[in-house]
């Protein structure tokens, strides 16, 4: 019930003497933040192996030894265990670098080179990239507008690196074009190499980048064997 101006209103207590404990930040307790990664790497195998349809959290727990109410006590639902999974891969991937964000320039490629070869000590964190990305086409699925993201976010830094390489001469079209190349040409070599590895990941890698590089650099003096 409001109270009324005629209703009597009881002193406030007085304030408490002494200083003010500052608050702290919570942070996550370090077995909380292993066992979510636990969970990850458990849910990437999944995923990977079965695709994200078919694979089920029950089997993505098994893995950890927890129930299926405990993947979803860490991650919520199966959608958002999803989200991480595909944002810990890329986390897995800058883990070394300084910053742990992706470098620009020259050094941008270098370390998409250096991406593949450690890609191919890790072929589960691939097939599970490679099923989720190619799922993702699928209507209203949960992946697709991270996908999207992750994607257009990557043509732009791939893009500004292509300019900076070409010292400001590449147009931005031609940047726009290089870096939705270089894209498809990793993760179509990684799904050549999860069907047949005698496909040399790294090598074919950096071969398809220094060549599409090579060719937005010379703009209209690289060899057009097809016009």
């Amino acid at each position: 019930m409001v109270s009324t101006m005629d209703e009597a209103v009881p002193p406030a207590a007085p304030a408490a003497a002494g200083p003010t404990t500052p608050r702290r930040t919570r942070r996550p307790r370090q077995a909380t933040v292993e066992r979510r990664a636990e969970i990850l790497r458990a849910a990437a195998h999944t995923f990977g192996t079965k695709g994200y349809k078919t694979g089920s959290l029950a089997e993505v727990a098994e893995q950890v030894g927890i129930t299926h109410a405990g993947v979803l006590h860490h991650f919520g639902s199966k959608e958002q265990l999803l989200v991480e999974v595909l944002e810990y891969r890329d986390k897995e991937d800058v883990r070394d670098l300084e910053g742990q964000h992706i470098p620009g320039g020259l050094e941008l490629f270098r370390h998409l080179v250096r991406t593949a070869r450690m890609n191919a000590d890790r072929r589960g964190i691939v097939q599970g990239y490679t099923v989720l990305t190619g799922e993702s086409v699928t209507e209203n699925h949960p992946a697709r507008a991270w996908v999207t993201d992750r994607f257009h976010v990557l043509r732009g830094e791939i893009a500004d690196a292509v300019v900076e390489v070409g010292g400001g001469s590449v147009p931005t079209d031609v940047a726009q074009r290089a870096a939705s190349a270089i894209i498809g040409v990793m993760d179509g070599l990684q799904v050549q190499w999860l069907l047949d590895d005698t496909v040399d990941l790294p090598e074919a890698t950096a071969f398809a980048i220094e060549a599409i590089l090579a060719a937005a650099v010379a703009g209209d003096a690289r060899p057009r064997p097809l016009t």
